[in-house]
């Protein structure tokens, strides 16, 4: 069987855990080497690229904080010395602190911002010195960066609704380069920073039209899609996949 991917090379950030982790599996199941990078957890990127090894497919592990521009860019650099240029790029890197706005501390605001919207640029950047014609820019965005259903969000939602921005405004630069920049909106998935199970669950799943949380491996298919050759016509779009949170 030929897998859509084959001869790609990927590189996620925040592949460790979660989303990330699923994605990086997906592309590597459809043929591309995928190169993951993290900021803390050693040992549960090396898992993944076990995981990713066990099943015939080839994968890396680079230690960069999202945050850091020099580690970003070294760790791009390494991975395009290490594999030749880049084809698929998905910043999935990101992270949201929960509680309301007036009782968020700068400190707080500062991280949202310089790990969800900074941390994209330079990210994004760094990848596009190295991308191939005809590559794919993927950013992992929000529901929430669209519409706002859910309180305790605020900061957040805003650096989404940035990155849903940022995606449009990029694609118009790199399409004579064949290269295509979509942004997903996963609703509420479940993962060990939104459990299914967790106390903030019952709301969520009840502004949901399925009435259940997403599964990773479901958000890893839609970007694994984008990834591949059948999505070529799409650029600037967000593909929100929220079980209808958003209908």
């Amino acid at each position: 069987m030929s897998k859509k991917l084959a001869g790609k090379i990927a590189l996620v950030t925040g592949g460790s855990r979660g989303i990330g982790a699923a994605i990086a599996k997906r592309l590597a199941d459809d043929g591309a080497k995928v190169a993951i990078t993290y900021t803390r957890g050693a040992d549960a990127a090396a898992s993944v690229v076990r995981s990713i090894e066990r099943t015939g497919g080839t994968a890396i592990a680079i230690q960069a904080d999202a945050t850091d521009a020099e580690a970003v860019k070294a760790a791009v650099e390494k991975i395009a010395a290490t594999f030749g240029k880049l084809d698929i790029f998905v910043n999935n890197a990101g992270t949201a602190i929960p509680k309301k706005f007036e009782e968020t501390t700068l400190e707080e605001l500062d991280q949202v911002i310089d790990l969800n919207i900074r941390g994209a640029f330079i990210a994004t950047q760094a990848a596009l010195k190295y991308m191939n014609n005809g590559g794919r820019i993927i950013m992992i965005g929000s529901c929430v960066g669209e519409r706002m259903v859910t309180p305790g969000l605020v900061p957040y939602s805003a650096t989404k609704g940035a990155i849903k921005m940022f995606a449009q405004g990029l694609s118009r630069e790199v399409g004579d380069r064949a290269i295509t920049v979509n942004n997903i909106q996963p609703g509420p998935i479940d993962t060990d920073l939104n459990p299914a199970a967790g106390e903030w669950a019952v709301p969520q799943k009840a502004m949901t039209a399925l009435g259940r949380y997403g599964t990773v491996d479901e958000v890893a298919a839609l970007v694994a899609f984008v990834a591949g050759p059948d999505s070529s016509y799409i650029t600037g779009a967000s593909l929100t996949i929220d079980g209808g949170t958003n209908a």
